[in-house]
């Protein structure tokens, strides 16, 4: 298991998103896309990822976010806090680890009310294994990788 670990952390890491440039708050695809196009809100009102619409978005935090409708595009509007993943949408556990790497939309968590995103469903299993270490530490790491 721990050369499976240590597999996972080089991928992320070589995979990262971090560069010799500023890190952008949120993490967005080539063509801008929080969450690869995916409608925030619709993971706390349907449970489930569910692909915007490109007649609902709105720019914030330097992305478009996209949204199924314009009640999730209003809601959105209204407290972008609220429904935006954390850490800008990075993997949750690569910044648990200290660096930032891509997302996977169908890898996600609601914990307290906070939606988290992981790289791919197998890296979700691993961070949820101890969720709450490991939004203590990425918690602790953020502000820095904001920073590199």
């Amino acid at each position: 298991m721990p050369l499976f670990k240590l597999f996972v952390s080089l991928f992320l890491w070589l995979s990262s998103s971090a560069s010799a440039f500023a890190l952008e708050p949120v993490y967005s695809d080539f063509f801008g896309k929080a969450i690869r196009g995916y409608d925030p809100v619709a993971y706390f009102s349907q449970g489930k990822p569910v692909k915007g619409d490109g007649d609902y978005t709105y720019d914030w935090n330097g992305a478009t976010w996209y949204f199924s409708s314009k009640q999730n595009q209003e809601l959105f509007t209204a407290d972008p806090e609220q429904y935006a993943p954390k850490y800008g949408g990075y993997c949750a556990w690569a910044v648990s680890k200290g660096y930032t790497a891509k997302i996977d939309p169908n890898a996600w968590h609601i914990h307290n009310n906070k939606l988290y995103l992981n790289y791919s469903k197998s890296v979700q299993s691993t961070w949820q294994q101890d969720i709450p270490g490991n939004i203590a530490s990425a918690d602790r790491n953020w502000p820095a990788l904001l920073q590199q």
